[in-house]
């Protein structure tokens, strides 16, 4: 390990908090200049590293894949400077990457849970209503505080998106989460899923593009944060194409989730609902794209300073994660210009620093 690293250039110590002296001494962060020199010295503007809160690391387009490639994965997302990742569903045990010092720091949340045969093949645990409790139970169990519902999917026989869990049975299931320990995110397309979510007490809301001013009010008085997934969000013209010729009422659904997507996530921020960033990658998304989803944050209005925040300070105390604090792991970024008021420093970092090591 590299002993002492001088961090020489502003410290942001959170999005309107600024300030100078930064060493990482055996791996941890201190404001106190040590009495031996560095070992090495970087120059630029530091901030914790990245926080993906909607990745897939373990999985592909098929569902499962073999670790080596789920290796890359996580390498991809590190080298683009996510350095702590909140797992949206994995379908093998990835619990093996928190054992490696060179990837991303990660909060796992199991499988997803998901009705039968109304989500994507091979990617979930399966089961009628009457077996979500104790499926919830399990993957609380088996993850590391979250688990993850598919709380909508196309319903053929209805030819349109469709909940996929009654009411009552969700709010039994969140129940049961919380008895565990454990909170609840849902992955949610459409409108009317996002009141039974709601009702049932959810902990987060995935995607949220069914988003009304309804909904608004509702999620900032219950706390209840979106992750939108813009940069998903925009596969979906391609879904309705693909599906409009058989299933035509929920391609023009689809189509018009598309078309308010910004305009929804715009809302919710003025409105006060709490954002924060994830990429959906390990599917059809890329791994290594977390900048692409703040600068769609910030293309869709939200402030360059409050998109990065919603991948960055505010993400990690959310998942109960250090940022630049006395005695935190050295998981930093050095970047060449400010990020708060050009995130497309981000896309070319200077230096990326993980558990006190330059990891590039």
């Amino acid at each position: 390990m590299t002993r002492i690293i001088e961090f020489a250039g502003p410290v942001l110590t959170g999005p309107d908090q600024e300030r100078p002296g930064l060493w990482s001494v055996d791996g941890r962060l201190t404001f106190d200049r040590p009495a031996a020199a560095p070992d090495l010295v970087l120059e630029g503007w530091v901030i914790p590293g990245l926080v993906d809160a909607h990745c897939h690391i373990g999985l592909g387009p098929g569902g499962d894949v073999p670790e080596q490639l789920a290796e890359h994965q996580a390498v991809t997302d590190r080298n683009a400077g996510t350095l702590l990742v909140r797992d949206a569903g994995a379908v093998h045990d990835t619990r093996w990457i928190q054992h490696r010092a060179d990837l991303p720091r990660l909060i796992r949340s199991g499988r997803h849970i998901a009705r039968t045969r109304r989500y994507l093949r091979g990617f979930a645990v399966e089961v009628e209503p009457r077996d979500l409790v104790e499926a919830v139970r399990k993957q609380a169990r088996a993850g590391d505080g979250w688990v993850k519902l598919v709380g909508d999917w196309i319903d053929r026989d209805a030819g349109d998106l469709a909940g996929s869990f009654p009411a009552a049975v969700l709010r039994d299931a969140v129940a049961a989460a919380h008895d565990e320990g454990a909170r609840v995110t849902a992955h949610c397309f459409a409108e009317d899923t996002l009141d039974d979510m709601l009702d049932a007490g959810i902990d987060c809301v995935e995607h949220a593009t069914g988003l009304l001013p309804r909904h608004l009010p509702r999620f900032v008085e219950q706390g209840v944060p979106i992750v939108p997934t813009l940069i998903n969000i925009a596969t979906f013209p391609d879904i309705a194409a693909q599906a409009g010729a058989k299933f035509p009422r929920y391609a023009a659904h689809m189509r018009s989730l598309w078309e308010r997507r910004a305009e929804r996530v715009l809302e919710a921020f003025e409105a006060g609902v709490t954002i924060f960033a994830g990429t959906d990658a390990g599917s059809v998304i890329k791994h290594g794209r977390i900048v692409d989803e703040l600068q769609a944050l910030h293309a869709a209005g939200l402030p360059a300073r409050a998109a990065l925040d919603a991948g960055a300070w505010a993400a990690r105390d959310w998942l109960g994660a250090d940022g630049i604090t006395g005695g935190a792991s050295a998981d930093v970024l050095v970047c060449a210009e400010d990020p708060r008021s050009n995130l497309a420093t981000l896309q070319d970092l200077k230096n990326i620093v993980l558990r006190g090591e330059v990891v590039r």
